[in-house]
């Protein structure tokens, strides 16, 4: 992460004693950094630019600054404070100013293993934030007819964010499969896969060429696919080429749902995974445990995996991955990205019914009543699941 520190200071304090102070409060920093000082010229162009309020006194100073980059900069303003030579006092009266010229930002001040710990999160959601900037992703096909309630609003997307949305016609995959001739070796564990998925295999792979063929022409960072479609028009099925694609950090997901397009964008940029696309099967909600399941998952989220057919229609290429188990986060954001769910778990174990789509985790979450969300608010049907525990940087890039 590229962490930036710049520095105000009043002239009327002791720059010897303040330098003492600098120095002491610095060391206590176990993130790597540049130190900018005063020069305020590459302000801006870090995952994260802090502003070292050293000393009181350093308003006026601030809002000439702030005059400067206001119209630069749209990133919240966060202000680091050791609290002595009344630096606190004087970033509480720059907090306020920013909050009245309608600005986001934060004081970052408290113990050392705080201070540390919460850099860290925002580095990692500034860089996030950064990247989602200009992010270009495609819709191939249309949504599919079950999916009523998962709109999206390309506007408010844009402007919250920096996200754009294309219409793709599924005829340019479909083009681009008639061009396309398999020629790669077939994936692990093919001899243990059904006779009729090992003669999908070439099909299925042909649909990953043409899809990646489309990315590139279109230039977008991900799709979400009409997938459904290809099971009548191929006899085959888009499952393993989206494994595939969201190894390869394409963001790739399925049934044309665009808030779980979204999601699985903001999943990347956080966690570098593009996280499983599933839908929950059961729930138990005195355990507060679910069952989450789908026939692709990225395999690199998974330890191991199995191909089988997809599970629906019995035909084509399905995968059956199993993640490891431990910490997860269940994750789903609106279309027009103004409400979120995120709540954190444990995935227990990874399961094989015959009777739900191949890839299948059992997840409990923390809270059992977060399982009431699912039964009274959902945020549609598909949610994604992340390795890992990031509610907090979620709601920071989100809330």
């Amino acid at each position: 992460m590229n962490i930036a520190i710049y520095t105000l200071t009043s002239e009327l304090h002791d720059e010897a004693a303040v330098a003492a102070v600098t120095k002491e409060f610095l060391s206590s920093m176990t993130f790597d950094y540049d130190f900018c000082g005063a020069d305020f010229t590459s302000f801006g162009t870090h995952d994260l630019d802090l502003i070292y309020v050293r000393t009181g006194g350093t308003e006026g100073i601030f809002r000439s600054f702030y005059s400067y980059f206001e119209n630069k900069i749209v990133a919240p303003v966060y202000l680091l404070t050791s609290g002595k030579s009344n630096s606190l006092a004087a970033s509480m009266e720059i907090l306020s100013y920013l909050r009245q010229q309608g600005r986001r930002g934060e004081i970052i001040h408290g113990t050392s293993s705080y201070i540390n710990s919460r850099v860290a999160l925002l580095a990692n959601v500034e860089r996030a934030r950064r990247s989602l900037k200009g992010c270009r992703l495609g819709v191939i096909g249309q949504p599919s007819d079950w999916l009523i309630a998962s709109n999206v609003d390309k506007d408010a997307v844009k402007k919250r964010l920096g996200i754009e949305i294309e219409d793709i016609p599924l005829k340019e995959v479909l083009d681009n499969i008639e061009s396309t001739v398999y020629v790669g070796k077939l994936p692990p564990n093919v001899k243990d896969a059904p006779k009729s998925v090992i003669r999908s295999i070439p099909g299925a792979m042909g649909i990953y060429y043409a899809l990646k063929k489309v990315v590139a022409q279109h230039d977008i960072s991900g799709f979400t696919l009409r997938c459904f479609d290809l099971l009548k028009i191929l006899r085959n099925t888009g499952c393993l080429a989206l494994a595939c694609l969201n190894k390869e950090d394409i963001v790739a997901g399925c049934e044309g749902d665009i808030p779980a397009m979204l999601s699985m964008t903001v999943s990347r940029a956080l966690t570098g995974l593009s996280g499983f696309q599933a839908n929950p099967s059961r729930i138990d909600v005195e355990k507060g445990e679910m069952i989450f399941a789908h026939c692709t998952i990225p395999l690199n989220m998974v330890d191991d995996f199995e191909l089988d057919t997809h599970f629906e229609s019995g035909i084509g290429v399905g995968i059956r991955g199993r993640m490891r188990e431990g910490d997860v986060t269940v994750f789903k954001m609106s279309g027009d990205a103004t409400r979120f769910f995120a709540e954190e778990g444990v995935l227990v174990r990874n399961q094989n019914e015959p009777d739900l789509c191949r890839t299948q985790q059992i997840i409990r979450l923390d809270n059992i009543e977060d399982t009431r969300y699912f039964l009274t608010c959902p945020i549609g049907n598909h949610h994604i699941i992340m390795p890992g525990r990031w509610k907090k940087q979620i709601e920071e890039l989100l809330g």
